[in-house]
């Protein structure tokens, strides 16, 4: 099983970046999609869901409005679309695959927002 995000790094305030996880190693069109992230110091927290069909999503309030979670079953792949980034989305970001109690994790992409 491998989860790989790429896209990270640094952004200002109010710039845009486009997070992509690219799933192996397991059927990625049974498993529901999630983005997490971690800032220092902090504990990780659910930043966005996909349901394995694409059909519904959730977002933290934080990022409501802000943030978009897409997924491409043919290509195995979760794209999370970031704008109107502040200095408070700073933090590690982490794919991950959950399917009932099982999770795969991504190694995570590290997002910067500042001046």
């Amino acid at each position: 099983v491998q989860l790989v995000e790429s896209g990270g790094g640094l952004v200002q305030p109010g710039g845009s970046l486009r997070l992509s996880c690219a799933a192996s190693g397991f059927t990625f069109s049974l498993y529901d999609m999630n983005w997490y992230r971690q800032a220092p110091g902090k504990e990780r927290e659910l930043v966005a869901r996909i349901t394995s069909g694409g059909r519904s999503t959730t977002y933290a309030d934080s990022v409501k409005g802000r943030f978009t979670i897409s997924r491409d079953n043919a290509k195995n792949t979760v794209v999370l679309e970031m704008n109107s980034l502040k200095p408070e989305d700073t933090a590690v970001y982490y794919c991950a695959a959950r399917r009932f109690g099982t999770y795969y994790w991504g190694q995570g992409t590290l997002v910067t927002v500042s001046s």
